[in-house]
């Protein structure tokens, strides 16, 4: 980052000097003006720079049907223009300015429709050319509303674990902010909340936002466009809904479940270990109590049910992993606490020293 950095500065700087000594601009008096050439140096230089940030945001494939289509618009602009030459007087004041504007026309609409062409373009199929653009494409992670909405996806970037480029359709998009801007408050916040999230991804560095434009008009449901989305691109879709999450395996489509990866990073715990919880209710069988981790793991604790509001120290029994998450089964013992468990037992035992 750093170094690029450096090298766009030094260029602008560069061109702004090149200006200052070439400069083409002259006075009335006919003397040149440096500082006007220098300012027009620094422009052009900006301009140049702004440009290169835009082009790595956009796929090779829109960048080939850009240049692509650039090229057939300036051919069919010298056709044009070759036309009018032989069709108007060389002497007309008006062919000149015609020509650079019939060039500059069909330069623009070819670079435009071009790229917006591009990614119909099958590059599988010139051979292992552009493999790397395949490599590139099998990293996109297609985010979809649910998993926006529910942020932890900024949290996970944050720490390093994801990189790369996150994909948000715009399709996507649009029903977020028909979420934000929807009567009902409850989803107005959360659709608020989805759009504030994507504002913290694309302010980290070393994540890549890009918007697709793509859409799939004969599809209706947004989890089949990802789908299809995520098939076209080779990509991974990013969701925490279980049924997309289905359905694209079903596909064949990779999914990446924050569900599953929250799951996955619960903390470990084996039969026969103790733990310390907070017994908050009772549970649905006799005698039981419920607690909860941290994380919101259930602890289903048999004979739990006598120490509810209570803080105690439990022994784990069991350890369940279920589609909702993971549930531990643990048994809160008397004789741990000083219960009427320990009465009996010290009573006999001080009966037998008196006997002695």
């Amino acid at each position: 980052m750093g170094n690029a950095l450096i090298i766009r500065t030094s260029f602008i700087i560069l061109l702004a000097y090149t200006g200052y000594f070439l400069t083409p601009f002259k006075d009335a008096a006919g003397r040149t003006v440096q500082l006007a050439g220098a300012a027009a140096g620094l422009a052009l230089g900006l301009i140049i720079v702004l440009f290169e940030l835009r082009a790595k945001q956009i796929s090779l494939k829109r960048l080939i049907g850009g240049a692509a289509g650039s090229i057939l618009g300036i051919l069919g602009a010298f056709l044009m223009a070759g036309v009018l030459g032989t069709a108007l007087t060389k002497d007309n004041p008006a062919l000149p300015f015609m020509q650079v504007g019939l060039l500059l026309w069909m330069t623009y609409i070819g670079l435009v429709l071009g790229a917006s062409k591009g990614e119909m373009l099958n590059l599988s199929a010139l051979g292992g050319l552009f493999r790397g653009d395949k490599g590139g494409r099998q990293a996109f992670k297609i985010l979809d509303t649910s998993v926006i909405i529910d942020g932890r996806i900024a949290d996970v970037a944050e720490t390093g674990f994801m990189d790369g480029t996150l994909v948000v359709p715009q399709f996507v998009l649009r029903e977020l902010q028909l979420v934000a801007d929807s009567s009902d408050s409850l989803k107005r916040n959360r659709g608020r909340r989805g759009l504030d999230v994507l504002q913290r991804l694309q302010k980290m560095a070393h994540l890549t936002i890009e918007l697709l434009e793509e859409d799939f008009p004969h599809l209706r449901e947004v989890d089949m466009k990802l789908i299809e989305l995520a098939k076209l691109h080779e990509g991974r879709i990013v969701t925490n809904d279980f049924n997309l999450n289905k359905m694209a395996q079903l596909h064949g489509v990779r999914v990446l479940n924050i569900n599953e990866l929250a799951n996955a990073l619960k903390p470990v715990v084996l039969p026969g270990e103790s733990m310390r919880v907070f017994i908050l209710k009772e549970g649905k069988e006799y005698n039981q109590g419920v607690a909860y981790l941290d994380d919101g793991t259930m602890v289903v604790v048999d004979n739990g049910k006598k120490v509810i509001s209570k803080t105690v120290d439990v022994t784990v029994t069991s350890v369940l992993q279920t589609p909702a998450g993971k549930m531990i089964f643990a048994r809160y013992e008397e004789r741990q606490h000083g219960g009427p468990d320990r009465a009996p037992r010290d009573a006999a035992s001080g009966g037998a020293g008196g006997g002695g």
